[in-house]
């Protein structure tokens, strides 16, 4: 079954290259994308419960992913949000998790990793 996926990401090369890696490489399609925390909340608020994984990285053109992150709290058993950040420190890491992350992967070294995660997903039950 299909993973849809939501991807946060506010630079173009970078979103440019994304979307076909994930969607190539594993089940997740991406039905949308936002480039500031607030059009990241508001997609996910309206899409409430029919998308199963948020790829958020954490600085975006206005806003931060962490506060993107953190209103995810309340999200469906099945739904994943997942950080990808160039910034991907321990300390971040580790706040990142505390907000409600199930995964922080480092998008220079780690994209590999967050492909394995979403073919781990097997979207809505």
């Amino acid at each position: 079954m299909p993973v849809t996926a939501f991807l946060v990401e506010d630079n173009k090369v970078i979103r440019d290259n994304l979307i076909p890696a994930i969607e190539s490489l594993s089940a997740a399609r991406v039905e949308g994308v936002a480039e500031t925390a607030d059009d990241a909340v508001a997609w996910l608020i309206s899409h409430d419960g029919h998308w199963d994984v948020a790829v958020v990285d954490l600085f975006l053109r206005k806003g931060s992913g962490l506060n993107v992150v953190e209103r995810c709290r309340d999200r469906e058993p099945h739904q994943r949000v997942v950080v990808l950040s160039n910034y991907a420190t321990p300390e971040m890491r580790r706040q990142a998790l505390l907000l409600g992350a199930d995964a922080v992967f480092d998008k220079s070294t780690e994209t590999d990793a967050l492909i394995d995660f979403l073919e781990t997903l097997n979207g809505p039950p």
